[in-house]
């Protein structure tokens, strides 16, 4: 049977693998928290997370361009963004689903057929993960934006209440 279709039939054991792992980069108490609570509104990391992965393996098992991906991913990375993890380890778990996708579905070396199908799903995560990662540092990006917006308009209003700011005149 086709590689594509075989992983499409064991979609909802890759997505609980996959989510399992991705829990686990969480502290002991945050995680079980995530596996746990089902409701969107009292876990939306977690329910956000497992959205995303659902619709990042869509993407991997399917054709995609870029422009499609990146509101599907954006979810996931950015809530990791936000949070204390390296680039590594916020996006790393894209390229966790090349092992459960070989745990789940093994491929002989000798199913030419199979094998080249396993490369390219290979390429596509990769590119998913490179995605991932444009997106981590556009995120980025803006939090140091933001830090240094606000450092600034601190130290604004302190210089002005010290009297250290004349303002232009309004000729």
């Amino acid at each position: 049977m086709e590689l594509v279709k075989q992983l499409a039939q064991k979609k909802s054991a890759i997505i609980k693998v996959w989510f399992e792992k991705v829990v686990n980069t969480y502290p002991i108490d945050t995680a079980q928290f995530l596996k746990t609570q089902k409701d969107p509104f009292a876990n939306p990391v977690g329910q956000n997370s497992l959205q995303s992965l659902q619709d990042i393996l869509d993407l991997a098992l399917g054709g995609f361009e870029p422009k499609t991906a990146r509101p599907l991913i954006d979810p996931i990375v950015r809530i990791r963004a936000i949070q204390d993890f390296t680039p590594a380890e916020a996006v790393g778990f894209m390229f966790d689903l090349k092992s459960i996708i070989r745990e789940t579905v093994p491929v002989d070396a000798g199913d030419s057929q199979n094998l080249e199908a396993l490369h390219a799903l290979d390429r596509r995560i990769d590119q998913l993960g490179l995605l991932a990662f444009d997106i981590y540092m556009q995120c980025r990006e803006k939090i140091l934006d933001l830090k240094a917006n606000e450092m600034r308009m601190r130290t604004y209003a302190a210089f002005s209440r010290a009297g250290l700011v004349k303002e232009p005149d309004a000729s």
